[in-house]
């Protein structure tokens, strides 16, 4: 397994995420959204996963109504990519499988 998990450090249900992994003996990488970000092959991967934009998209985030002017996917997609704060977290990845937020349940059938 390759677990990835793209989160924000303040954020809670990231830091479960990781002590969900840690518990079980299982190595991930943590990448903070606010100071790294994700490439456009990690991002196009993860919505494909997830199903859509709109499932990834956080709707609480202080930024998001900087998108409300932008009228294609793909302009918030390059927003997305310059400001990792407009996605919920925590994003935990392994391979081509991504589920967005807490969810052990998804990951335990990873193993």
């Amino acid at each position: 397994m390759n677990i990835q998990i793209f989160g924000k450090n303040k954020c809670f249900d990231t830091k479960k995420a990781q002590r969900w992994f840690k518990e079980r003996g299982i190595k991930f990488q943590m990448i903070d959204l606010a100071q790294k970000g994700m490439s456009k092959g990690e991002l196009d991967s993860v919505l494909k996963a997830v199903g859509g934009l709109d499932n990834l998209l956080d709707q609480k985030s202080k930024s998001y109504a900087s998108l409300a002017y932008l009228a294609y996917d793909e302009d918030k997609k390059e927003k997305l990519l310059e400001d990792g704060t407009l996605m919920k977290t925590p994003i935990v990845r392994n391979g081509r499988q991504a589920t967005v937020g807490y969810q052990p349940d998804v990951w335990e059938q990873w193993e």
